[in-house]
C-alpha cells in the first residue's frame, strides 16, 4: 500500500505550529487549533482577536513530494477549467511567483527526528467541516452530486506520474485490503468486508478496465468539504487521495460517506438523489450505473479495513479512526438483504447477470394490470427483450434474434446518433410550441423539403404519434370538405382514437361497420381479383346510397395490414382522381410505408405517382420516440385554423424534433434508401428461391423492406393457409427470426426490418426460413 497509510500521524503541538508557521510562510499566528486529519496535521492559524488567519496542512513524513506536487497541480488545473468550484488552493511560499510553473513552489519543508515534513498554506474558506450528512436535505445530497461531478469534470485531461499509485482508499485496489482483514475485531464487520470483496472480485474487477478512467478526486466526503448553513459545499479542502482511477471511484467515496447511517428503502432513495445530482454533470454509462451497488459496497468494506487496520496499529485514535464503521457495515448488510441485481435496479442502472428470462409469472403479472383489451403476446412461448441494437434483439436469456419484423427503430434498434440527440437535448430543455425553438422549425422545413415539387404540401402540424396524425388528418378533412364519410382498404389499419379505429378494419374484430365508413378490396394479383377501380366505385357508391360524401380516402401504399398487395401507379391515380371527383381528400399514410422503407422513394406515395392532400408520419419517424406529424397545403390547414385553435402540449417539443431530424440525418449520411433497394430485392430473390422447393410459399411481393409472403395449403387452389403461418412464425423465432403476419386470413408473413438490414443479414432469414419450412414438412 502506499506507505503514508502505514506511517503514524505527525505530532506537532500548537506552539510548534506557530513557529512552523512564521518560518516557513511568514504567518504571524499567535495560536493554533488542530482540525484533525487521518494521516496528516492540519490546523487552523489564529491572530491575535483571535481571528482567523489561514489553515496550514502539516504532512506526514512518509508523504512522497512528488504526491504533493500532483495534488497542487491537480487543484490548479480543476480551477482554471472551473474557476466556480469551491478550492482550497496552495500559496506559493515567500518570493515565489503567484502563478509559477514549479509546484514545489507551493509548499515548504523543515527536518525533525522522524523525517522530513512538508507545509501547505492556504485561505481560510468559509463554512463548517465534518457534518453529519443526515444534516443535508434532499435537494442538497443532489448538490453534493453535482459538485462532485463537476469536481471530475475539472480534474479531466488531468496526469502527473504520482497518480499511479497504490492507495488502498481508491475501490480499484480493494482486493489488497483482504490483507488487513485480522486486524477488523467486530466478526460481523469482518464476515461483511469478505462478502463485499468477493462480489467486487467477481463483478467489478472482470470490467473494471472498460470503465472511464482519469485523475480523480477519490475522497469527497464529509471529512473534506466545508458546506454553509443550508448544507452546499462552500469549500473542498483535501485532494490528499487523488489518484488515477475509474471515474466511479469519486462515486463510490461520496456514497459511501453521504449514506453512511441511511437505512432500507431510505438508503436507495437518497442515494439515487446524489446520483441524480452527479448526473445533471456527468451522465453514468449503463455499466458505471449498473456497477453502484457493488462500488459502494467495496468502499464501505475498505473505509472498515483501512481503519480497523490504523487502529490496531495505534496509527489513530480507535473512536475517531472507526466512527464511521459501524453505519457502513449497515450499508453492507442493506444490499446484501435486497441482493446485487435489486440494488443495481434501485439504484437506476440494470442487474449485471441477465435474469432467467420471462416467466408465466411476469405474463400473469401483465394480464392483471393490463387488461384483456391488449392485443396478445406476440409468441406462445414470449420473448422477454432486454436490449437491441441494430437488427438484433437480445432476451434476458442472454438469446440473440434478428429482427425482420419491426418497423419503429426506423434506423435500427440504439442508433447511436438518435439516441445521443435525445439525451443531449433532455438534459437541456423539453418544453412545448407556446415557445420559440428552431428544432421543430428546421424538421418542418426539411420535411417540406422531401415532399414532391409543387405538391404544395407546405405545412407541418406535429403529434406524437401515428394514430394522432391520422386523427388530426381526419380532422381537417371533415373540416375542409364538409363531408363525413370515409374510405380505406378493405384490411387497412390506422390507429386507435374513435376516429381511426373507424378507418381500421382490422380492429374491428366483431363489431359493427361504422355507418361513415366504406370498405374496398385492393387488387390481388397474386388471384387476379379486383385489377380495376370497380371496386373503389362501389365502395363510393355505397357511401351515396347512404347520404354520404367521403370526406377523405385513406391509404397506406404498401398495404401492409391488407398483405402487402401492390396496386400499381395506373390504378392508384384512377382511385385518386375518382376520389378528388366524389370532393374527398387523400390522406397518404406513411406511418408503414414512409421513411425510406420502399428505397425506391422517401415516401411510399411517390411510388405510386400519386399527390395526396395531406401525409401522416408516426412512429418511425424518431426510431421510436414517440413523435408524429401532419403535412398538408396551407390552404386546408387555414380552413382549420378558423374554426379551431390546434396545440398538443407534447407535439413538437425539443426532444422529439431532435430525435426526428436526427433520423432524417442518418437517412441520408449512410444513404439507407440504397441500402433498402439491395436488401430488399436480395431478400425476395432468395425466398422467391425457397418457393421452388416449397409448395406452401404462393407469392412472395413487395417492395424494398415491405415484403410479403403468401402461405397457402395448394398452388392450384391458392386456399390461404393461416394455420402453418402462424407455425412458421413461431418455428423462425426458435430459430433466432422474428417475423409477423398479416392479411386478412392472417396467412401472409409479414418482413419488415428496421432499415438497417442488409444483405449480410439475407441468408440468416432465408437460412432459418428454409430449415423452418423442411422440419414443418417433415411434420406432416
Amino acid at each position: 500500500m502506499d506507505p503514508v497509510l502505514a506511517a503514524a500521524r505527525p505530532a506537532f503541538d500548537a506552539a510548534s505550529v506557530v513557529e512552523i508557521a512564521r518560518q516557513t510562510f511568514d504567518v504571524a499566528a499567535t495560536d493554533a487549533r488542530d482540525l484533525g486529519s487521518e494521516r496528516d496535521q492540519t490546523f487552523l492559524l489564529l491572530g491575535a482577536e483571535p481571528a482567523p488567519l489561514a489553515v496550514m496542512k502539516l504532512s506526514n513524513a512518509a508523504e512522497d513530494p512528488a504526491t504533493l506536487d500532483m495534488e497542487a497541480l491537480g487543484v490548479l488545473h480543476a480551477a482554471r477549467a472551473d474557476p466556480s468550484i469551491p478550492l482550497a488552493i496552495p500559496w506559493p511560499v515567500p518570493g515565489a511567483p503567484s502563478n509559477g510553473p514549479d509546484p514545489s513552489d507551493r509548499r515548504a519543508s523543515f527536518a525533525v527526528a522522524d523525517g522530513t515534513h512538508h507545509v501547505r498554506m492556504y485561505d481560510v474558506l468559509p463554512g463548517r467541516g465534518r457534518i453529519d450528512a443526515h444534516e443535508l436535505s434532499d435537494a442538497e445530497l443532489g448538490d453534493w452530486g453535482e459538485m462532485t461531478a463537476r469536481v471530475g469534470r475539472g480534474l479531466r485531461g488531468f496526469f502527473h506520474p504520482a497518480a499511479q499509485r497504490t492507495m488502498l482508499w481508491d475501490v480499484q485496489h480493494a482486493a489488497r485490503t483482504r490483507e488487513l482483514l485480522d486486524t477488523i475485531r467486530d466478526r460481523r464487520h469482518r464476515e461483511l468486508v469478505e462478502r463485499a470483496l468477493d462480489r467486487f472480485d467477481a463483478v467489478v474487477t472482470p470490467v473494471w478496465p472498460s470503465l472511464r478512467a482519469q485523475v480523480v478526486h477519490g475522497d469527497l466526503t464529509t471529512d473534506n468539504a466545508l458546506v454553509d448553513d443550508s448544507g452546499r459545499i462552500t469549500g473542498i479542502v483535501d485532494f490528499g487521495d487523488m489518484s488515477h482511477t475509474a471515474l466511479v471511484t469519486d462515486i463510490a467515496s461520496l456514497l459511501d460517506s453521504l449514506l453512511n447511517g441511511h437505512d432500507g428503502d431510505d438508503l436507495f432513495r437518497a442515494g439515487r438523489l446524489v446520483l441524480d445530482g452527479y448526473q445533471r454533470i456527468t451522465p453514468l454509462e449503463p455499466l458505471e450505473l449498473a456497477l453502484t451497488g457493488e462500488l459502494l459496497a467495496a468502499r464501505a468494506a475498505v473505509t472498515i479495513a483501512i481503519s480497523s487496520f490504523r487502529s490496531q496499529r495505534g496509527l489513530e485514535d480507535v473512536g475517531f479512526a472507526e466512527r464511521y464503521n459501524e453505519g457502513v457495515a449497515r450499508t453492507i448488510e442493506t444490499l446484501l438483504e435486497v441482493g446485487w441485481d435489486e440494488a443495481a435496479r434501485r439504484f437506476g442502472g440494470e442487474a449485471m447477470a441477465a435474469s432467467a428470462g420471462p416467466t408465466a409469472a411476469l405474463a400473469a403479472r401483465r394480464d392483471a394490470v393490463l387488461g384483456p383489451a391488449l392485443e396478445s403476446l406476440t409468441y406462445v412461448e414470449p420473448i422477454e427483450v432486454a436490449w437491441a441494437k441494430g437488427v438484433w434483439m437480445t432476451a434476458t436469456d442472454g438469446r440473440r434474434y434478428l429482427d425482420a419484423y419491426n418497423n419503429v427503430p426506423c434506423v435500427g434498434h440504439s442508433h447511436p446518433r438518435v439516441a445521443e440527440a435525445i439525451a443531449r437535448q433532455s438534459r437541456r430543455l423539453t418544453t412545448n410550441m407556446r415557445y420559440l425553438h428552431p428544432a421543430a422549425i428546421e424538421l418542418a422545413e426539411r420535411l417540406i423539403a422531401t415532399m414532391p415539387a409543387g405538391s404544395g404540401l407546405d405545412t407541418v402540424m406535429f403529434v406524437n404519434s401515428g394514430t394522432e396524425a391520422n386523427d388530426v388528418a381526419w380532422r381537417l378533412a371533415t373540416t375542409y370538405t364538409g363531408n363525413r364519410g370515409a374510405l380505406c382498404t378493405d384490411f387497412a389499419y390506422h390507429g386507435v382514437t374513435e376516429a381511426t379505429a373507424a378507418l381500421s378494419p382490422e380492429s374491428w374484430q366483431a363489431s359493427r361497420r361504422p355507418d361513415h365508413v366504406e370498405t374496398w378490396a385492393p387488387p390481388d394479383r397474386y388471384r387476379g381479383t379486383d385489377l380495376d377501380a370497380a371496386a373503389f366505385d362501389g365502395a363510393v357508391e355505397r357511401l351515396a346510397a347512404r347520404g354520404l360524401a367521403p370526406a377523405a380516402v385513406i391509404l397506406d401504399s404498401v398495404l401492409t395490414s391488407d398483405g402487402f398487395l401492390d396496386p400499381g401507379a395506373e390504378l392508384a391515380r384512377a382511385w385518386v382522381e375518382r376520389a378528388q371527383a366524389a370532393g374527398a381528400l387523400w390522406i397518404a399514410d406513411e406511418v408503414q410505408g414512409g421513411h425510406g422503407r420502399t428505397g425506391e422513394s422517401m415516401w411510399s406515395f411517390e411510388r405510386l405517382g400519386i399527390v395526396p392532400d395531406l401525409v401522416t408520419l408516426g412512429k418511425p419517424m424518431g426510431n421510436g420516440h414517440p413523435v408524429g406529424a401532419v403535412i398538408t397545403r396551407r390552404e386546408i390547414a387555414a380552413r382549420f385554423g378558423d374554426e379551431t385553435v390546434f396545440f398538443s402540449t407534447f407535439g413538437g417539443n425539443q426532444v422529439s424534433a431532435v430525435a426526428a431530424l436526427a433520423v432524417l440525418d442518418v437517412l441520408a449520411d449512410e444513404r439507407v434508401l440504397q441500402r433498402v433497394v439491395a436488401a430488399g430485392a436480395a431478400l425476395r430473390a432468395a425466398i422467391s428461391g425457397l418457393a421452388t422447393r416449397h409448395a406452401v410459399i404462393g407469392d412472395v411481393r413487395g417492395v424494398g423492406l415491405a415484403i410479403g409472403v403468401e402461405i397457402v395449403r395448394d398452388r392450384g387452389t391458392k386456399a390461404p393457409d393461416p394455420a402453418t403461418a402462424a407455425a412458421i412464425k413461431e418455428t423462425l423465432k426458435d430459430r433466432g427470426v422474428l417475423v409477423g403476419t398479416t392479411a386478412r386470413s392472417g396467412n401472409v408473413l409479414k418482413i419488415r426490418p428496421p432499415l438497417a438490414f442488409t444483405t449480410a443479414e439475407v441468408p440468416i432469414v432465408t437460412g432459418a426460413l428454409e430449415g423452418t419450412l423442411a422440419s414443418l414438412s417433415r411434420e406432416d
